[in-house]
């Protein structure tokens, strides 16, 4: 039997090794004009980062410290602006059924995240409207995009308490109460 969709990405993410951003305290501090939109386009001096490839090199040396994102080299520590979360969950596998599921989320940097206890669901309330994130790493989160999140919702069954919630690698993660 192939393996499954699922697999495979968790596979080709596992190969994937990032920089130890964690460890490395830069002797230089500062600020550098990048933002991140809440859509994840990244821009620098106001001009839109057309070169994906510069992106996702980018999203490799990330780091949030006390609340605010960081480029971070041996060499250097760089603070950007970030409008709402780093990253967005553009997409989503599936396999398996209730709480013998895993649900896996792919960012539009391509970064790959199995949703566990490491790496949980959380929802949100801004003015009444869900924002779903999932934790990447180290602190940094993706929002799931809405499409992205209406399947999520597909998934959910109700619980005990009364709020809905979908199960992933034996862990459940409460996605909120119908009104």
């Amino acid at each position: 039997m192939p393996p499954s969709t699922l697999q495979t990405l968790l596979d080709a993410a596992h190969d994937r090794s990032l920089p130890p951003v964690e460890r490395w305290n830069p002797p230089r501090e500062g600020e550098i004009d990048i933002r991140i939109a809440a859509n994840g386009d990244w821009y620098h001096e106001g001009g839109l980062i057309r070169r994906f490839a510069i992106a996702k090199l980018f999203a490799t040396i990330l780091r949030v410290d006390d609340g605010a994102h960081f480029l971070v080299t041996p060499a250097e520590k760089l603070r950007i602006r970030v409008d709402d979360a780093p990253f967005v969950a553009t997409d989503m596998e599936t396999d398996g059924e209730e709480k013998a599921r895993r649900i896996l989320f792919t960012t539009n940097v391509e970064d790959v995240v199995l949703v566990d206890a490491d790496h949980p669901i959380v929802v949100e309330d801004r003015r009444g409207e869900p924002r779903p994130y999932v934790e990447v790493r180290r602190g940094l989160r993706a929002l799931i995009a809405r499409s992205v999140f209406y399947r999520l919702v597909d998934l959910a069954c109700e619980g005990p308490d009364g709020e809905f919630g979908v199960w992933s690698s034996g862990t459940r993660f409460a996605l909120g109460r119908c009104s």
